[in-house]
């Protein structure tokens, strides 16, 4: 989110708050992409901040408090307000507990147990939702199209575009048992807490083989989810490579050093496996 809609969104996430008699005197940017992450305080209240029609704030606010009844490692929401989506100047904002970090690094015992648990409450919250292929067809529709891919060099857009078709192919052909999703538990998106590894932000739901899933987790946390197909994870950590490396090249996109890590991304393609998570990635250019 640009700077401009930065200060905006702040002002509504805390005019939403002040109105449900909340004390705001300061709302802490936590996390900037997409969507403006914020510590309001010193309400302690978590808000998740997105222009209204950019989001998909009204599924996630029911899907997690189906996924909290049922006891699912989840973000719950705020109990002082309502749980619904609020809108303020343009932005939708939700609100939810805030949790003081208890450790910088989640154990990969625990954050593997934690997803094993979300994936068996997604089985029983089941609602609709799209296939991850919907995910990869966003991707090809970034890398088919010159004007919303400029930067994209030719010879770039063609082995990325047969990639992700290739892909969606041999993931399809496995015919895995496919189920609710979170869609990018990756550890950006597990807060740990005194009451264990809890997962937020669920908009990029998505119905698929749990493989998809681990794909976004870190290589340790996968040796300790049962039951993997290890064929199948590739194929999925490839696919994530060349979505994410789609997404970077896309006009527009406000993620920080995004060019860099299209470049990253490609490279990582071509220069075969073993394949790297998510996670070595985005380490790997952190260190840059």
């Amino acid at each position: 989110m640009e700077m401009s809609n930065v200060t905006r969104a702040k002002a509504a996430a805390t005019a939403v708050a002040v109105s449900l008699g909340l004390p705001v005197s300061d709302a802490v940017v936590l996390h900037n992409s997409n969507k403006l992450a914020l510590r309001l305080t010193p309400c302690d209240v978590f808000a998740r901040v997105a222009p209204v029609g950019q989001e998909v704030a009204q599924f996630e606010v029911e899907l997690a408090r189906r996924l909290t009844e049922i006891g699912s490692p989840v973000c719950p929401l705020e109990p002082r307000a309502d749980p619904v989506v609020y809108t303020r100047d343009g932005f939708a904002v939700t609100l939810w507990i805030y949790y003081e970090p208890v450790t910088p690094h989640l154990s990969p015992v625990d954050y593997a147990q934690a997803l094993e648990r979300l994936h068996a409450g997604m089985r029983e919250a089941e609602v609709p939702s799209q296939r991850f292929t919907g995910r990869i067809t966003e991707a090809e529709d970034v890398v088919a199209d010159p004007e919303r891919s400029p930067e994209l060099a030719d010879t770039e857009r063609v082995f990325l575009s047969g990639r992700l078709a290739s892909l969606r192919k041999a993931i399809e052909e496995r015919g895995a048992v496919e189920q609710l999703l979170h869609g990018e538990p990756h550890p950006g998106n597990v807060l740990s807490t005194a009451n264990g590894p809890l997962f937020i932000d669920f908009e990029t739901c998505c119905r698929g083989p749990v493989e998809f899933d681990l794909a976004h987790a870190p290589e340790m946390v996968c040796g300790h989810y049962p039951n993997l197909d290890q064929g199948l994870l590739d194929e999925c950590r490839q696919l994530v490579l060349a979505m994410v490396a789609a997404w970077r090249w896309e006009l527009g996109d406000e993620f920080p050093n995004g060019r860099l890590n299209g470049e990253a991304f490609l490279r990582a393609l071509h220069d075969g496996p073993p394949w790297p998570t998510l996670d070595t990635m985005n380490k790997r250019l952190g260190a840059q």
